[in-house]
């Protein structure tokens, strides 16, 4: 070789440290944020009798689904109560919550961004590409570093999946808005702003509810990933079943996750063709 290896991992573990010293405030208000968020929602949903959890879960299935799917929601759940899973399932519900917040909170700007700026989005796509591809356990070493053992790395390492596909949406969405649209709110003479809040953003909002929806997903795809490092809930769970070796114990907890992946996808799905059925009726009316 003509050239030494390079010291990229010195590098990288020389930018971590760096970090870890200099940005401890915000990473500590992060911690607060997040554990805080997370016990509050597993108070939500672990404080109440588990029976009228259920029976809320169910209601929600049958309004923004339908009863057939209600029914089989409640089956599931009594299922997850019947083997003793319940707290790991509402941990695990909190947990997904949790990420799904943070997750949008930093997708919907920079989806806004990407979709209105042609720099941010050459800037930003090699950067999402880059976060998408790299293997989720590499994260789970910095957010340790960062954020120590808890729900604040698990979250951390959670946004790293859950903010792109959103991100991405966002962004699409807005790029796919008519330009004659946007040429006949100029022509009104709305402000750049109001273009993007009347007019880009609910045209839109169709790529958003999708991106809402693939933001939980990915959330919840992280579980057993994020039990590694202090998750808990069904992760630990599957972790537990693979260290014994006990495929039984592996399947029940599989099937939580299935549970609530189903119970996710479907009433997120669902309540976005309500929003954009409404939206519909009030701009016919």
């Amino acid at each position: 070789m003509i050239f030494g290896r390079l010291p990229i991992g010195q590098w990288g573990e020389t930018a971590f440290a760096a970090v870890a010293a200099h940005a401890k405030v915000p990473f500590d208000c992060f911690t607060y944020l997040t554990v805080a968020i997370n016990g509050a929602f597993k108070e939500v949903f672990l404080w109440p009798p588990s029976l009228l959890v259920i029976v809320t879960f169910v209601l929600a299935s049958w309004y923004s689904v339908s009863g057939r799917f209600a029914a089989a929601i409640a089956i599931g759940m009594l299922l997850l109560k019947n083997q003793g899973l319940w707290e790991a399932s509402m941990t695990t519900l909190a947990l997904v919550n949790t990420a799904t917040i943070f997750s949008m909170l930093v997708a919907i700007p920079l989806g806004i961004a990407m979709g209105i700026s042609r720099t941010t989005r050459r800037v930003c796509l090699p950067v999402l590409d880059f976060i998408q591809t790299m293997p989720r356990f590499v994260y789970l070493i910095p957010a340790v570093v960062l954020l120590g053992i808890d729900v604040a790395p698990a979250v951390f390492a959670t946004m790293t999946l859950a903010v792109p596909p959103p991100a991405r949406l966002i962004a699409t969405g807005l790029l796919e808005v008519e330009p004659e649209v946007v040429e006949a709110g100029k022509a009104c003479g709305c402000s750049p702003w109001q273009l993007l809040l009347k007019i880009r953003l609910p045209l839109a909002m169709p790529a958003i509810l999708l991106g809402l929806n693939q933001c939980v997903m990915m959330a919840l795809s992280m579980t057993v990933i994020a039990s590694l490092i202090g998750a808990g809930g069904l992760g630990s769970e599957i972790l537990t079943a693979i260290s014994s070796l006990d495929s039984g114990q592996g399947l029940v907890a599989g099937f939580g996750i299935f549970i609530l992946a189903i119970l996710l996808d479907r009433i997120t799905a669902g309540f976005a063709r309500s929003i954009l059925a409404n939206s519909r009726l009030t701009a016919s009316g």
